[in-house]
């Protein structure tokens, strides 16, 4: 590769396919190129399943290149059925426009933005989507989409396989997100889309489209679908999705689910995730033995550095060594506050390993006790219904509680 930046891409693993490898790298080598990745306002955060796509972005910048975050303040009014088994819920306005401002949180952290050449830029595709008239719209560019291979794509084609509904509105979200495209490049020169490997056609509908409507040399690029060695699609864990934002998850829990890789993701995940060199990664990937555990904490420390700041990964390493290798309690570790006269009375075990957020329900947590999984102030929990009181206070005034010898919260009385 000519290029620095499909060089790093090719070199720590982010390629998966690409329309044009060699026209895309020469047109990186010869000036500065404008790429895109969009996210739609789901959720109000981000999470680990996002991020290679933001990482993405991060090193079309330190590349020397243009990304531009487009919110989908527009398409997620209709729903991307791209890997998905049923329709996404319908957002309202108010909702779609919290999650977007919560989304918008993540970026700062990883994108310089600015006016600068290679500053990043955040555009919402509802300033173009929501004016469009209907019947105008279906004149111009419905007649460059043919629904025999519309149908062929894997986001219809999956789901008629299933006999799973696919809403008339999903089945448009190709010709929008394509659109997206040609708006981009119109604006802002925008020649590249970036995505996951389910986007695939979907992007490849853009460039076609740049290429039919415009005459552009346009591109896509996608990248691999991150699951750990054991197959487990990434950042899905028992307890729920490993939120981005603080407000959603811990930086100490966001620390501990790096720190809980299985060895064999460690070198991966360090050249997806952190900017370590490559040098320093394959070193780290060598080690054997308890010293793994050693490439897992420089992962955290690393990966937490980039999402959450220098002092937040110190003091969650911190924590972490507190917890594990001292006393056994941190006053850093994450907490919940609940009303003192409630504990006075007692509240079940698995009703709080619940709302601390150790497990995704209630009847997880049961199955956790069950299981002999979960534990109070360091002693294993012999009965899910084991009512938790001011009685288990310890010296520091909070009740320990954990789900299994990795997750714990204190439960601090008010």
């Amino acid at each position: 590769m000519n290029s620095d930046f499909l060089r790093v891409l090719t070199d720590r693993g982010f390629i998966h396919q690409c329309t044009d490898l060699a026209g895309l790298d020469q047109a990186a080598s010869e000036g500065v190129i404008t790429a895109y990745i969009g996210f739609d306002c789901t959720a109000p955060s981000l999470h680990i399943g996002n991020l290679v796509g933001i990482m993405l972005l991060r090193r079309l910048q330190r590349s020397g290149h243009r990304p531009i975050v487009l919110m989908g303040g527009g398409t997620t009014k209709v729903g991307d059925p791209s890997g998905k088994e049923e329709s996404r819920q319908i957002l309202s306005e108010d909702a779609i426009a919290t999650n977007m401002a919560g989304i918008r949180e993540a970026f700062a952290k990883f994108l310089q933005f600015g006016d600068g050449p290679t500053d990043a830029l955040m555009v919402n595709n509802a300033d173009w989507l929501d004016s469009l008239e209907y019947i105008p719209f279906l004149r111009e560019f419905g007649s460059h989409f043919s629904v025999n291979r519309m149908l062929t794509m894997d986001s219809v084609k999956l789901r008629l396989e299933r006999e799973q509904p696919l809403s008339f509105l999903e089945f448009n979200y190709m010709i929008l997100q394509a659109y997206d495209f040609v708006e981009l490049c119109r604006r802002h020169d925008c020649v590249l889309q970036m995505g996951g490997s389910d986007q695939w056609g979907n992007i490849v509908n853009g460039v076609e489209l740049g290429r039919r409507v415009e005459s552009r040399a346009l591109f896509g690029l996608t990248s691999p679908l991150i699951t750990t060695s054991s197959g487990a699609k990434m950042g899905k864990t028992a307890a729920g999705a490993i939120w981005l934002n603080e407000d959603m998850l811990s930086p100490y829990d966001y620390w501990q689910f790096w720190r809980n890789t299985d060895d064999a993701d460690v070198g991966r995940f360090m050249r997806l995730f952190t900017e370590l060199p490559l040098e320093e990664i394959d070193r780290l990937e060598a080690l054997e033995g308890d010293e793994v555990n050693e490439a897992k904490k420089i992962l955290a420390n690393e990966a937490t550095r980039l999402c959450h700041g220098d002092e937040a990964a110190e003091l969650s390493a911190e924590t972490a060594r507190n917890t594990f290798e001292g006393s056994g309690m941190s006053e850093n570790l994450p907490g919940i506050d609940v009303d003192r006269t409630e504990l006075s009375q007692g509240v079940a075990a698995f009703d709080l390993l619940h709302r601390a957020g150790l497990c995704g329900s209630k009847g997880e947590a049961r199955r956790l006790i069950k299981g002999g999984g979960g534990r109070l102030n360091d002693s294993v929990i012999e009965d899910e219904a084991q009512l938790v009181t001011l009685d288990h206070l310890g010296a520091e005034g909070v009740i320990k509680i954990s789900a299994g010898k990795k997750r714990h919260a204190l439960i601090k009385p008010v």
